[in-house]
């Protein structure tokens, strides 16, 4: 089978960009695609990792048959075997009746199974099993089926550590590692991420009617190029929407200063997520959740200590004319003493913050929190925050 040209599939499928990362994947994505051989993505939350097995879908003999996409990590612990393998009836409490699963579903086409890293190793044996013999049992069941699945996964996880701290089965990386695919973060794609603005900015420009689009000076690009974009595509499309909706009046070519209010000058950590924070409800994200607060206060107080340190008089008139400490604080009889907030309260009011930020977008709240997904949902249960 001839090997499609990159540039069209780069527009069929709104690719930008030609960083030489990034077109080795896409080559690699092409490649594979005729071949029955299961595919690994890797890559950074955000980089657009849903775009190759879709792609790999499309080119390959199964392109007839279904695509299903299934995030790992959104789906509760207890239930991941029924969504995957399927259930009899009663099989569980609320198990009215049988459920095919995705692996009978998406039987002779292509399942991609999105954040694989955050399995549990219950169902890690049972996908092994699924990859190297065809078969799997409904949950409930004892008789097995059998199931013709091409599987191509994707996680932002450090597989290599999860292996070795025993939290993803070595057999099964290599089983769904038999092509790897790396899809490389933003900061590494040097003048891609300007045209990828450009994109973000006609089509923000085009989805809310604004006359013109936004377009950058050249010291906005180069702003644009060295700032390291944590939150990589995601984060740039959002921050280009903000700028095209709050920025209509006025002139539409933004310069570095304009840009310098929407992209911070000190960014939140990137990389892969840590082997151990990937571990569903575990008790290590609780505790993580808890030491970002603490460590929080104590930033809080070093720099109110700074802060009054600043304003005490220094003598002669200049130190008189300054604040002293006793100016921050309130009178006598206005001072109420607050009871100290448990580390409950905390963690509740952390949670809640995050999600303002994220404007009630509970994926980008965990990865600001740095916890899985399923452990934010199972606290915002918890604290009655939905």
């Amino acid at each position: 089978m001839k090997t499609p040209d990159i540039s069209s599939v780069k527009r069929r499928y709104g690719i930008v960009g030609s960083c030489p990362a990034l077109m080795r994947a896409l080559d690699t994505a092409l490649q594979v695609a005729p071949t029955e051989l299961s595919v690994l993505i890797t890559g950074e939350n955000g980089v657009g990792k849903e775009a190759i097995p879709r792609l790999i879908h499309d080119h390959s003999l199964r392109k007839a048959k279904k695509y299903i996409a299934v995030n790992c990590g959104s789906i509760p612990e207890g239930t991941i075997d029924s969504e995957l393998f399927g259930h009899e009836k009663g099989a569980f409490t609320g198990a009215v009746g049988e459920r095919e699963g995705y692996f009978g579903a998406a039987s002779g086409g292509t399942l991609f199974l999105d954040e694989v890293g955050e399995l549990p190793l219950s169902t890690q044996a049972r996908l092994l099993r699924v990859l190297e013999t065809g078969e799997y049992i409904r949950v409930g069941a004892s008789e097995p089926r059998r199931t013709d699945v091409r599987v191509v996964a994707a996680t932002n996880v450090n597989i290599q550590k999860a292996i070795a701290e025993g939290r993803f089965r070595e057999d099964l990386f290599y089983r769904i590692n038999a092509v790897p695919i790396r899809i490389p973060p933003l900061r590494e794609r040097g003048d891609d991420v300007v045209q990828i603005f450009q994109k973000f900015a006609l089509e923000t420009a085009e989805k809310y009617n604004i006359p013109e689009p936004l377009t950058l000076t050249p010291e906005a690009a180069e702003r644009l190029r060295a700032y390291p974009w944590p939150g990589n595509i995601r984060q740039l499309r959002n921050v280009t929407e903000q700028m095209s909706v709050l920025l209509r009046d006025g002139d539409r070519r933004v310069s570095a200063d304009v840009l310098a209010e929407y992209v911070p000058d000190a960014p939140s950590s990137h990389g892969l997520v840590p082997a151990g924070k990937a571990q569903p409800g575990g008790f290590e994200n609780e505790r993580e959740i808890l030491y970002k607060i603490l460590f929080d206060l104590r930033a809080d107080v070093t720099e109110l200590k700074k802060l009054v340190h600043a304003q005490q008089p220094v003598g002669g008139e200049a130190g008189r004319l300054r604040p002293s400490a006793s100016d921050f604080m309130p009178a006598p009889e206005e001072y109420v003493e607050e009871q100290p907030l448990t580390l409950g309260d905390q963690e509740r009011q952390s949670i809640s913050k995050a999600l303002d930020r994220n404007h009630g977008h509970r994926r980008d709240a965990a990865r600001d929190l740095d916890i899985s997904e399923r452990t934010l949902y199972r606290k915002i249960k918890e604290y009655g925050l939905d």
